[in-house]
Protein backbone atom coordinates (compact mmCIF):
# COMPACT_ATOMS: atom_id res chain seq x y z
CA UNK A 1 0.00 0.00 0.00
CA UNK A 2 1.43 3.29 -0.89
CA UNK A 3 2.44 5.65 1.51
CA UNK A 4 -0.49 8.03 -0.09
CA UNK A 5 -3.04 5.63 0.95
CA UNK A 6 -1.98 5.15 3.79
CA UNK A 7 -2.47 8.60 4.84
CA UNK A 8 -5.81 8.83 2.78
CA UNK A 9 -7.06 6.15 4.90
CA UNK A 10 -6.07 7.76 8.16
CA UNK A 11 -7.07 10.99 7.06
CA UNK A 12 -10.70 8.77 6.72
CA UNK A 13 -10.30 6.94 10.28
CA UNK A 14 -9.80 10.33 12.06
CA UNK A 15 -12.40 11.76 10.73
CA UNK A 16 -14.90 9.27 10.95
CA UNK A 17 -13.64 8.11 14.35
CA UNK A 18 -14.37 11.88 15.46
CA UNK A 19 -18.00 11.88 13.92
CA UNK A 20 -18.79 8.64 15.52
CA UNK A 21 -17.37 9.44 18.87
CA UNK A 22 -19.51 13.18 18.21
CA UNK A 23 -22.96 10.77 17.84
CA UNK A 24 -21.84 8.24 20.88
CA UNK A 25 -22.16 10.75 23.32
CA UNK A 26 -25.74 11.69 23.98
CA UNK A 27 -26.03 7.71 22.97
CA UNK A 28 -24.11 6.70 25.63
CA UNK A 29 -25.96 9.06 28.36
CA UNK A 30 -29.20 8.65 27.06
CA UNK A 31 -28.78 4.38 27.29
CA UNK A 32 -27.19 4.58 30.36
CA UNK A 33 -30.76 7.51 31.43
CA UNK A 34 -33.01 4.70 30.21
CA UNK A 35 -31.20 1.55 31.85
CA UNK A 36 -31.79 3.15 34.95
CA UNK A 37 -27.97 3.15 35.52
CA UNK A 38 -25.46 6.30 36.31
CA UNK A 39 -24.86 8.04 33.21
CA UNK A 40 -21.25 7.85 33.43
CA UNK A 41 -21.58 4.15 33.07
CA UNK A 42 -22.74 4.45 30.03
CA UNK A 43 -19.59 6.64 29.19
CA UNK A 44 -17.09 3.79 30.15
CA UNK A 45 -18.48 1.47 27.72
CA UNK A 46 -18.58 3.55 24.84
CA UNK A 47 -14.93 3.88 25.83
CA UNK A 48 -14.32 0.09 25.93
CA UNK A 49 -16.27 -0.95 23.18
CA UNK A 50 -13.85 1.56 21.65
CA UNK A 51 -10.11 1.16 22.65
CA UNK A 52 -10.56 -2.38 23.78
CA UNK A 53 -13.64 -4.44 21.41
CA UNK A 54 -12.11 -1.96 18.72
CA UNK A 55 -8.37 -3.25 19.45
CA UNK A 56 -9.24 -6.71 19.18
CA UNK A 57 -12.10 -7.23 16.80
CA UNK A 58 -11.56 -8.83 13.39
CA UNK A 59 -13.72 -6.40 12.04
CA UNK A 60 -12.62 -2.91 10.56
CA UNK A 61 -15.96 -1.45 10.70
CA UNK A 62 -17.73 -2.38 13.20
CA UNK A 63 -18.19 0.17 16.22
CA UNK A 64 -19.22 -0.86 20.09
CA UNK A 65 -20.92 0.69 22.89
CA UNK A 66 -23.92 0.13 25.11
CA UNK A 67 -26.56 -0.92 23.29
CA UNK A 68 -30.12 0.04 23.25
CA UNK A 69 -31.69 -3.59 22.51
CA UNK A 70 -30.44 -4.20 26.26
CA UNK A 71 -31.77 -1.82 28.54
CA UNK A 72 -35.12 -3.56 29.21
CA UNK A 73 -32.60 -6.44 30.37
CA UNK A 74 -30.18 -4.21 32.47
CA UNK A 75 -33.35 -1.68 33.77
CA UNK A 76 -34.87 -4.84 35.19
CA UNK A 77 -31.73 -6.33 36.63
CA UNK A 78 -30.37 -3.13 38.51
CA UNK A 79 -34.54 -2.26 40.16
CA UNK A 80 -34.19 -6.61 40.85
CA UNK A 81 -30.48 -5.97 42.81
CA UNK A 82 -31.35 -2.33 44.26
CA UNK A 83 -27.58 -2.41 43.97
CA UNK A 84 -25.40 -1.30 41.03
CA UNK A 85 -22.17 -2.91 42.23
CA UNK A 86 -24.67 -6.49 42.20
CA UNK A 87 -25.17 -5.68 38.38
CA UNK A 88 -21.53 -4.80 37.48
CA UNK A 89 -21.16 -8.42 38.59
CA UNK A 90 -23.45 -10.12 36.33
CA UNK A 91 -21.83 -8.19 32.91
CA UNK A 92 -18.45 -9.57 34.01
CA UNK A 93 -19.89 -13.00 34.07
CA UNK A 94 -21.66 -12.32 30.78
CA UNK A 95 -18.06 -11.72 29.23
CA UNK A 96 -16.69 -14.46 30.04
CA UNK A 97 -19.68 -16.46 28.82
CA UNK A 98 -19.08 -14.85 26.10
CA UNK A 99 -15.31 -15.42 25.79
CA UNK A 100 -16.54 -19.31 25.89
CA UNK A 101 -19.26 -18.89 22.96
CA UNK A 102 -16.23 -17.37 20.88
CA UNK A 103 -13.26 -19.94 22.54
CA UNK A 104 -16.51 -23.00 21.08
CA UNK A 105 -16.50 -20.96 17.78
CA UNK A 106 -20.30 -20.66 18.60
CA UNK A 107 -20.04 -17.71 16.46
CA UNK A 108 -20.61 -20.17 13.01
CA UNK A 109 -24.67 -19.14 14.10
CA UNK A 110 -24.14 -15.97 11.87
CA UNK A 111 -23.73 -18.08 8.53
CA UNK A 112 -27.43 -18.80 9.06
CA UNK A 113 -28.77 -14.93 8.71
CA UNK A 114 -30.30 -14.75 5.49
CA UNK A 115 -29.61 -11.72 3.73
CA UNK A 116 -32.66 -10.64 3.28
CA UNK A 117 -33.72 -10.59 7.16
CA UNK A 118 -30.27 -8.85 7.54
CA UNK A 119 -31.32 -6.03 4.99
CA UNK A 120 -34.57 -5.75 6.63
CA UNK A 121 -32.61 -5.34 10.01
CA UNK A 122 -30.61 -2.59 8.59
CA UNK A 123 -33.91 -0.51 6.68
CA UNK A 124 -35.77 -1.10 10.16
CA UNK A 125 -32.87 0.72 11.67
CA UNK A 126 -32.52 3.59 9.25
CA UNK A 127 -36.67 4.07 9.82
CA UNK A 128 -36.00 4.51 14.10
CA UNK A 129 -33.54 6.47 13.56
CA UNK A 130 -35.59 8.91 11.70
CA UNK A 131 -38.53 8.21 13.78
CA UNK A 132 -36.95 9.04 17.01
CA UNK A 133 -34.40 11.71 15.83
CA UNK A 134 -37.23 14.08 13.95
CA UNK A 135 -38.80 14.96 17.83
CA UNK A 136 -34.72 16.51 18.87
CA UNK A 137 -34.33 18.04 15.45
CA UNK A 138 -37.38 19.72 16.40
CA UNK A 139 -36.25 20.31 20.01
CA UNK A 140 -38.69 18.21 21.74
CA UNK A 141 -36.68 15.88 24.23
CA UNK A 142 -39.57 14.30 26.06
CA UNK A 143 -37.99 10.60 24.83
CA UNK A 144 -33.89 10.39 25.79
CA UNK A 145 -31.18 9.80 23.24
CA UNK A 146 -30.65 6.18 22.77
CA UNK A 147 -34.37 5.00 23.32
CA UNK A 148 -35.37 2.79 20.03
CA UNK A 149 -38.20 0.99 21.56
CA UNK A 150 -41.55 1.72 19.94
CA UNK A 151 -43.21 1.79 23.24
CA UNK A 152 -41.38 4.84 25.49
CA UNK A 153 -41.02 5.09 28.82
CA UNK A 154 -43.16 8.16 28.89
CA UNK A 155 -45.83 6.36 27.86
CA UNK A 156 -45.87 7.62 23.91
CA UNK A 157 -44.67 5.35 21.28
CA UNK A 158 -42.70 6.48 18.20
CA UNK A 159 -45.70 7.79 15.99
CA UNK A 160 -47.27 9.64 18.72
CA UNK A 161 -44.14 11.41 19.82
CA UNK A 162 -43.82 12.62 16.59
CA UNK A 163 -47.29 14.05 16.56
CA UNK A 164 -46.51 15.61 20.06
CA UNK A 165 -43.31 17.38 18.33
CA UNK A 166 -46.24 19.51 15.89
CA UNK A 167 -47.40 21.59 19.20
CA UNK A 168 -43.53 21.59 20.62
CA UNK A 169 -42.13 22.75 17.77
CA UNK A 170 -38.83 24.94 19.01
CA UNK A 171 -37.68 27.05 16.22
CA UNK A 172 -33.95 27.58 17.02
CA UNK A 173 -33.57 24.09 17.09
CA UNK A 174 -35.32 23.45 13.99
CA UNK A 175 -33.02 26.23 12.26
CA UNK A 176 -29.76 24.38 13.36
CA UNK A 177 -30.96 21.19 12.21
CA UNK A 178 -32.03 22.44 8.87
CA UNK A 179 -28.50 24.58 8.56
CA UNK A 180 -26.09 21.05 10.12
CA UNK A 181 -28.30 19.24 6.97
CA UNK A 182 -27.24 21.49 4.48
CA UNK A 183 -23.73 21.43 5.41
CA UNK A 184 -23.60 17.76 5.68
CA UNK A 185 -24.92 17.09 2.20
CA UNK A 186 -23.32 20.14 0.85
CA UNK A 187 -19.90 21.05 2.44
CA UNK A 188 -17.90 18.27 0.38
CA UNK A 189 -18.95 19.90 -2.66
CA UNK A 190 -16.81 22.86 -1.94
CA UNK A 191 -13.00 22.91 -3.12
CA UNK A 192 -10.98 21.62 -0.89
CA UNK A 193 -13.39 21.63 1.76
CA UNK A 194 -13.21 18.21 2.36
CA UNK A 195 -10.22 18.48 4.55
CA UNK A 196 -12.26 19.28 7.57
CA UNK A 197 -15.36 16.65 7.91
CA UNK A 198 -19.19 17.71 7.21
CA UNK A 199 -20.61 16.51 10.29
CA UNK A 200 -18.26 18.18 12.35
CA UNK A 201 -18.34 21.47 10.75
CA UNK A 202 -22.29 21.10 11.14
CA UNK A 203 -21.92 20.28 14.86
CA UNK A 204 -19.21 23.76 15.45
CA UNK A 205 -21.64 25.77 13.34
CA UNK A 206 -24.16 24.13 15.38
CA UNK A 207 -22.48 25.29 18.52
CA UNK A 208 -22.04 28.65 17.33
CA UNK A 209 -25.52 29.77 16.28
CA UNK A 210 -26.72 28.91 19.22
CA UNK A 211 -24.21 30.86 21.08
CA UNK A 212 -25.02 33.69 18.87
CA UNK A 213 -29.09 32.96 20.30
CA UNK A 214 -27.69 33.10 23.71
CA UNK A 215 -25.96 36.40 23.24
CA UNK A 216 -28.17 38.37 21.55
CA UNK A 217 -31.07 37.02 24.17
CA UNK A 218 -33.01 35.61 21.03
CA UNK A 219 -36.04 32.93 21.90
CA UNK A 220 -34.20 30.84 19.75
CA UNK A 221 -31.47 29.77 22.40
CA UNK A 222 -31.84 26.36 22.82
CA UNK A 223 -32.67 25.60 26.75
CA UNK A 224 -29.95 23.36 28.33
CA UNK A 225 -32.25 20.52 28.21
CA UNK A 226 -31.39 20.50 24.59
CA UNK A 227 -27.66 20.06 24.84
CA UNK A 228 -25.16 17.27 25.51
CA UNK A 229 -25.51 16.28 29.44
CA UNK A 230 -22.04 14.73 30.36
CA UNK A 231 -21.36 14.71 34.07
CA UNK A 232 -18.46 17.06 34.94
CA UNK A 233 -15.91 16.06 37.39
CA UNK A 234 -14.26 18.75 39.29
CA UNK A 235 -11.01 17.36 39.91
CA UNK A 236 -8.83 14.31 39.00
CA UNK A 237 -10.08 12.26 42.18
CA UNK A 238 -14.12 13.24 41.56
CA UNK A 239 -13.59 11.65 37.71
CA UNK A 240 -11.74 8.84 39.04
CA UNK A 241 -14.80 8.24 41.35
CA UNK A 242 -17.19 7.54 39.01
CA UNK A 243 -15.51 4.05 38.10
CA UNK A 244 -16.59 1.11 40.50
CA UNK A 245 -15.81 -2.37 40.85
CA UNK A 246 -18.39 -4.93 40.93
CA UNK A 247 -19.58 -6.65 44.24
CA UNK A 248 -17.50 -9.97 43.85
CA UNK A 249 -19.57 -11.35 46.90
CA UNK A 250 -22.36 -12.02 44.71
CA UNK A 251 -21.09 -14.40 42.93
CA UNK A 252 -23.14 -16.98 45.08
CA UNK A 253 -26.34 -15.52 43.85
CA UNK A 254 -27.54 -17.47 41.40
CA UNK A 255 -29.69 -14.45 39.73
CA UNK A 256 -26.81 -12.54 39.40
CA UNK A 257 -25.34 -15.79 37.30
CA UNK A 258 -28.93 -15.97 35.32
CA UNK A 259 -28.59 -11.90 34.56
CA UNK A 260 -25.36 -12.77 33.04
CA UNK A 261 -26.55 -15.82 30.87
CA UNK A 262 -29.21 -13.10 29.53
CA UNK A 263 -26.61 -10.43 28.64
CA UNK A 264 -24.08 -12.66 26.70
CA UNK A 265 -27.07 -14.36 25.00
CA UNK A 266 -28.27 -11.01 23.91
CA UNK A 267 -25.74 -9.41 23.52
CA UNK A 268 -23.89 -12.46 21.59
CA UNK A 269 -27.13 -12.32 19.38
CA UNK A 270 -27.10 -8.68 18.80
CA UNK A 271 -23.47 -8.45 18.04
CA UNK A 272 -23.46 -11.63 15.38
CA UNK A 273 -26.36 -9.66 13.68
CA UNK A 274 -24.63 -5.86 13.63
CA UNK A 275 -21.36 -7.83 12.63
CA UNK A 276 -23.07 -9.40 9.38
CA UNK A 277 -25.06 -5.99 8.35
CA UNK A 278 -21.65 -3.81 8.77
CA UNK A 279 -19.75 -6.37 6.55
CA UNK A 280 -22.92 -6.26 4.21
CA UNK A 281 -22.21 -1.92 4.11
CA UNK A 282 -19.02 -1.95 4.53
CA UNK A 283 -17.08 -0.84 0.49
CA UNK A 284 -14.80 -2.88 0.43
CA UNK A 285 -16.97 -6.57 1.34
CA UNK A 286 -14.37 -7.55 3.49
CA UNK A 287 -15.14 -11.03 6.25
CA UNK A 288 -15.50 -10.51 9.69
CA UNK A 289 -14.76 -13.70 11.72
CA UNK A 290 -17.55 -14.28 14.54
CA UNK A 291 -16.17 -16.42 16.64
CA UNK A 292 -13.13 -13.49 16.96
CA UNK A 293 -15.76 -10.79 17.53
CA UNK A 294 -17.47 -12.86 20.54
CA UNK A 295 -14.09 -13.62 21.63
CA UNK A 296 -13.61 -9.56 21.84
CA UNK A 297 -16.60 -8.58 23.28
CA UNK A 298 -16.27 -11.24 26.28
CA UNK A 299 -13.34 -9.18 27.12
CA UNK A 300 -15.12 -5.67 26.57
CA UNK A 301 -17.85 -7.04 28.81
CA UNK A 302 -15.25 -8.44 31.34
CA UNK A 303 -13.01 -4.60 31.72
CA UNK A 304 -16.24 -2.83 31.26
CA UNK A 305 -18.19 -4.64 34.35
CA UNK A 306 -14.77 -4.75 36.59
CA UNK A 307 -14.73 -0.56 36.26
CA UNK A 308 -18.33 0.16 36.32
CA UNK A 309 -19.81 0.40 33.23
CA UNK A 310 -22.73 -1.20 30.96
CA UNK A 311 -22.60 -4.81 28.46
CA UNK A 312 -21.15 -4.15 25.43
CA UNK A 313 -22.44 -4.69 21.87
CA UNK A 314 -21.25 -3.99 18.40
CA UNK A 315 -23.66 -1.41 17.45
CA UNK A 316 -25.60 -0.77 14.02
CA UNK A 317 -26.16 3.42 14.29
CA UNK A 318 -23.08 3.82 15.19
CA UNK A 319 -21.12 1.16 12.72
CA UNK A 320 -23.06 2.37 10.17
CA UNK A 321 -22.66 6.39 10.57
CA UNK A 322 -18.41 5.23 10.74
CA UNK A 323 -19.08 3.68 7.31
CA UNK A 324 -20.92 6.66 5.80
CA UNK A 325 -18.13 8.88 7.27
CA UNK A 326 -15.19 7.03 4.97
CA UNK A 327 -13.86 5.24 7.72
CA UNK A 328 -11.94 2.16 6.10
CA UNK A 329 -10.14 0.46 9.29
CA UNK A 330 -10.54 0.01 13.21
CA UNK A 331 -8.34 2.90 13.81
CA UNK A 332 -11.62 4.48 13.43
CA UNK A 333 -12.95 2.85 16.13
CA UNK A 334 -10.40 3.13 18.52
CA UNK A 335 -9.90 7.18 17.88
CA UNK A 336 -13.89 7.58 18.58
CA UNK A 337 -13.26 5.45 22.01
CA UNK A 338 -10.23 7.50 23.09
CA UNK A 339 -11.46 10.83 22.26
CA UNK A 340 -14.67 9.87 24.55
CA UNK A 341 -12.03 8.92 27.13
CA UNK A 342 -10.31 12.09 26.71
CA UNK A 343 -12.89 14.57 26.07
CA UNK A 344 -15.14 13.05 29.52
CA UNK A 345 -12.28 13.56 31.28
CA UNK A 346 -10.82 17.06 30.49
CA UNK A 347 -13.44 18.78 28.72
CA UNK A 348 -16.93 17.61 29.34
CA UNK A 349 -18.25 21.42 29.63
CA UNK A 350 -17.36 22.01 26.19
CA UNK A 351 -19.19 19.19 24.65
CA UNK A 352 -22.17 20.04 26.50
CA UNK A 353 -22.29 22.96 24.14
CA UNK A 354 -23.95 21.12 21.67
CA UNK A 355 -26.98 21.12 20.52
CA UNK A 356 -28.94 17.64 20.17
CA UNK A 357 -31.08 18.98 17.04
CA UNK A 358 -27.26 19.14 15.03
CA UNK A 359 -26.44 15.79 16.30
CA UNK A 360 -30.38 14.59 15.29
CA UNK A 361 -29.39 16.25 11.59
CA UNK A 362 -26.15 13.55 11.47
CA UNK A 363 -27.98 10.73 12.48
CA UNK A 364 -30.92 11.41 10.01
CA UNK A 365 -28.76 11.38 6.95
CA UNK A 366 -27.49 7.82 8.39
CA UNK A 367 -30.82 7.02 8.98
CA UNK A 368 -31.85 7.94 5.56
CA UNK A 369 -29.03 6.08 3.54
CA UNK A 370 -30.16 2.92 5.92
CA UNK A 371 -33.80 3.19 4.37
CA UNK A 372 -33.82 4.60 1.17
CA UNK A 373 -36.64 3.80 -1.40
CA UNK A 374 -34.67 2.15 -4.00
CA UNK A 375 -33.47 -0.72 -1.31
CA UNK A 376 -37.72 -1.62 -1.02
CA UNK A 377 -37.62 -1.34 -4.95
CA UNK A 378 -34.67 -3.80 -4.90
CA UNK A 379 -36.19 -6.58 -2.64
CA UNK A 380 -39.58 -6.37 -4.53
CA UNK A 381 -37.43 -7.24 -8.46
CA UNK A 382 -36.18 -10.31 -6.45
CA UNK A 383 -39.60 -11.99 -5.79
CA UNK A 384 -41.86 -12.85 -3.08
CA UNK A 385 -39.60 -15.28 -1.22
CA UNK A 386 -37.37 -12.63 -0.52
CA UNK A 387 -39.71 -9.16 0.14
CA UNK A 388 -42.06 -11.00 2.10
CA UNK A 389 -39.64 -11.92 4.71
CA UNK A 390 -37.71 -8.96 4.46
CA UNK A 391 -40.77 -6.39 5.19
CA UNK A 392 -41.77 -8.86 7.84
CA UNK A 393 -38.51 -7.82 9.53
CA UNK A 394 -38.90 -4.21 8.44
CA UNK A 395 -42.63 -4.20 10.66
CA UNK A 396 -41.29 -6.34 13.19
CA UNK A 397 -38.66 -4.58 14.23
CA UNK A 398 -40.40 -0.86 13.88
CA UNK A 399 -43.08 -1.86 15.91
CA UNK A 400 -41.58 -4.19 18.43
CA UNK A 401 -37.49 -4.58 18.38
CA UNK A 402 -34.46 -6.20 17.15
CA UNK A 403 -34.66 -9.61 18.42
CA UNK A 404 -38.30 -10.07 18.36
CA UNK A 405 -38.14 -8.74 14.94
CA UNK A 406 -35.25 -10.53 13.88
CA UNK A 407 -36.41 -13.95 15.10
CA UNK A 408 -39.81 -12.96 13.29
CA UNK A 409 -38.04 -12.70 9.98
CA UNK A 410 -36.32 -15.86 10.47
CA UNK A 411 -39.36 -17.76 10.86
CA UNK A 412 -41.36 -16.53 7.89
CA UNK A 413 -38.01 -16.98 5.57
CA UNK A 414 -37.78 -20.29 6.79
CA UNK A 415 -41.79 -21.10 6.10
CA UNK A 416 -41.08 -19.33 2.32
CA UNK A 417 -38.43 -21.50 1.79
CA UNK A 418 -39.90 -24.80 2.88
CA UNK A 419 -43.29 -23.40 1.15
CA UNK A 420 -41.78 -22.94 -2.21
CA UNK A 421 -39.58 -26.63 -1.63
CA UNK A 422 -42.91 -28.17 -1.04
CA UNK A 423 -45.27 -26.38 -3.74
CA UNK A 424 -42.75 -26.14 -6.74
CA UNK A 425 -43.22 -29.21 -8.28
CA UNK A 426 -39.95 -30.03 -10.10
CA UNK A 427 -41.57 -32.30 -12.24
CA UNK A 428 -39.17 -32.60 -15.90
CA UNK A 429 -41.17 -32.41 -18.78
CA UNK A 430 -40.45 -35.71 -19.77
CA UNK A 431 -41.30 -35.33 -23.80
CA UNK A 432 -37.89 -32.85 -23.81
CA UNK A 433 -36.26 -36.41 -23.15
CA UNK A 434 -35.47 -39.20 -25.01
CA UNK A 435 -34.82 -42.35 -23.89
CA UNK A 436 -31.36 -43.58 -22.30
CA UNK A 437 -30.72 -39.64 -21.97
CA UNK A 438 -28.05 -38.57 -19.35
CA UNK A 439 -29.08 -36.14 -16.41
CA UNK A 440 -26.38 -34.85 -13.85
CA UNK A 441 -27.80 -33.28 -10.61
CA UNK A 442 -24.90 -31.21 -9.19
CA UNK A 443 -25.51 -30.83 -5.71
CA UNK A 444 -25.17 -27.50 -4.13
CA UNK A 445 -22.19 -26.51 -1.51
CA UNK A 446 -24.15 -27.01 1.50
CA UNK A 447 -27.18 -29.25 1.31
CA UNK A 448 -29.38 -29.13 4.55
CA UNK A 449 -32.87 -30.55 5.12
CA UNK A 450 -34.80 -27.39 3.62
CA UNK A 451 -33.52 -28.69 0.25
CA UNK A 452 -35.20 -32.30 0.71
CA UNK A 453 -38.04 -31.99 -0.59
CA UNK A 454 -36.83 -29.79 -4.23
CA UNK A 455 -34.27 -33.13 -4.40
CA UNK A 456 -36.99 -36.16 -3.62
CA UNK A 457 -39.14 -34.60 -6.43
CA UNK A 458 -36.88 -33.88 -8.62
CA UNK A 459 -35.70 -37.62 -8.22
CA UNK A 460 -39.05 -39.03 -8.11
CA UNK A 461 -39.82 -37.56 -11.86
CA UNK A 462 -36.79 -38.59 -13.27
CA UNK A 463 -37.69 -40.06 -16.79
CA UNK A 464 -37.24 -43.95 -17.08
CA UNK A 465 -34.62 -45.21 -18.82
CA UNK A 466 -32.56 -42.77 -18.39
CA UNK A 467 -28.74 -42.23 -16.63
CA UNK A 468 -28.67 -39.64 -13.61
CA UNK A 469 -25.33 -38.49 -12.23
CA UNK A 470 -25.68 -37.15 -8.98
CA UNK A 471 -22.37 -35.03 -8.50
CA UNK A 472 -21.50 -34.26 -4.99
CA UNK A 473 -18.11 -33.13 -6.10
CA UNK A 474 -18.96 -29.02 -4.92
CA UNK A 475 -20.19 -30.14 -1.60
CA UNK A 476 -19.21 -29.45 2.24
CA UNK A 477 -22.41 -30.62 3.94
CA UNK A 478 -25.26 -33.04 2.92
CA UNK A 479 -27.85 -33.50 5.38
CA UNK A 480 -28.46 -36.95 6.83
CA UNK A 481 -31.74 -37.12 5.90
CA UNK A 482 -30.69 -35.95 2.00
CA UNK A 483 -27.78 -39.19 1.90
CA UNK A 484 -30.54 -42.02 2.91
CA UNK A 485 -33.00 -40.30 0.20
CA UNK A 486 -30.58 -40.64 -2.13
CA UNK A 487 -29.31 -44.24 -1.41
CA UNK A 488 -33.19 -45.42 -1.43
CA UNK A 489 -33.02 -43.58 -4.90
CA UNK A 490 -30.29 -45.58 -6.38
CA UNK A 491 -31.30 -48.84 -4.52
CA UNK A 492 -34.82 -49.09 -4.95
CA UNK A 493 -36.99 -46.31 -6.54
CA UNK A 494 -33.99 -45.92 -9.70
CA UNK A 495 -34.05 -50.15 -10.62
CA UNK A 496 -37.94 -49.87 -10.92
CA UNK A 497 -37.74 -47.65 -13.81
CA UNK A 498 -34.77 -48.58 -15.32
CA UNK A 499 -32.96 -45.46 -14.18
CA UNK A 500 -28.91 -46.20 -14.35
CA UNK A 501 -27.69 -44.42 -11.39
CA UNK A 502 -24.36 -42.84 -11.37
CA UNK A 503 -22.83 -41.02 -7.99
CA UNK A 504 -19.56 -39.24 -7.94
CA UNK A 505 -17.73 -36.43 -5.90
CA UNK A 506 -19.58 -38.09 -2.53
CA UNK A 507 -16.70 -37.47 0.68
CA UNK A 508 -15.95 -40.68 2.90
CA UNK A 509 -18.01 -39.08 5.51
CA UNK A 510 -21.01 -39.39 3.66
CA UNK A 511 -20.84 -43.23 3.73
CA UNK A 512 -22.27 -43.81 0.13
CA UNK A 513 -20.02 -45.36 -2.11
CA UNK A 514 -19.31 -43.27 -5.88
CA UNK A 515 -19.96 -44.96 -8.75
CA UNK A 516 -16.79 -47.12 -9.81
CA UNK A 517 -15.96 -48.37 -13.40
CA UNK A 518 -18.13 -46.17 -15.69
CA UNK A 519 -18.59 -47.68 -18.74
CA UNK A 520 -17.38 -45.83 -21.78
CA UNK A 521 -20.87 -45.39 -22.88
CA UNK A 522 -22.02 -44.03 -19.81
CA UNK A 523 -18.91 -41.66 -19.92
CA UNK A 524 -20.20 -40.66 -23.32
CA UNK A 525 -23.59 -39.75 -22.33
CA UNK A 526 -22.82 -37.74 -19.47
CA UNK A 527 -20.08 -35.49 -21.50
CA UNK A 528 -23.60 -34.75 -23.49
CA UNK A 529 -25.88 -34.93 -20.80
CA UNK A 530 -28.22 -32.01 -19.83
CA UNK A 531 -26.89 -30.17 -16.60
CA UNK A 532 -28.92 -28.68 -13.75
CA UNK A 533 -28.10 -27.56 -10.06
CA UNK A 534 -30.08 -28.45 -7.11
CA UNK A 535 -30.34 -25.31 -4.77
CA UNK A 536 -32.10 -23.85 -2.52
CA UNK A 537 -33.21 -21.55 -5.08
CA UNK A 538 -36.56 -22.27 -5.92
CA UNK A 539 -36.70 -19.43 -8.57
CA UNK A 540 -33.74 -20.31 -10.72
CA UNK A 541 -34.40 -24.19 -10.53
CA UNK A 542 -37.54 -23.30 -11.73
CA UNK A 543 -35.89 -21.34 -14.69
CA UNK A 544 -33.43 -24.08 -15.06
CA UNK A 545 -35.34 -27.29 -15.06
CA UNK A 546 -38.27 -25.15 -17.25
CA UNK A 547 -40.77 -27.15 -15.26
CA UNK A 548 -44.58 -27.32 -15.22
Amino acid sequence: MSRQSIFSNLKGDLSSGLVVFLIAVPLCLGIALASGAPLFSGMIAGIIGGIVVGSLSGSQLSVSGPAAGLTAVVLTAITKFGVFDIFLMAVVIGGVLQLILGLVKAGVVANYFPSNVIKGMLTAIGIIIILKQLPHAFGYDADSEGDFAFIQVDGNNSITALLSTLNHIHLGATIITLVSILIILYWNKIPKAGVVPAPLVAVLVGVGLNALFIASGSVLAVSPSHLVSLPVATDFGSFIGQFSLPDFSSLANKEVWIVGATIAIVASIETLLNLEATDKLDPLKRYSSPNRELKAQGIGNIISGMIGGLPITSVIVRSSANINSGARSRFSTITHGTLLLVCAALIPSILNKIPLATLAAVLLVTGYKLCKISIFKEMFKNGKYQWVPFLVTVVAIVFTDLLIGIALGMAVSVIAILRGNIRSSYFFRKEKYRAGDSIVLELAQEVSFLNKASILLTLDHMPENSTVVIDASKTTYIDFDVLEMIREFKDVKAPQKNITVILTGFKDQYKLPNTENISPEHQEKIASGHVHTITGNHEQLLKELQLN
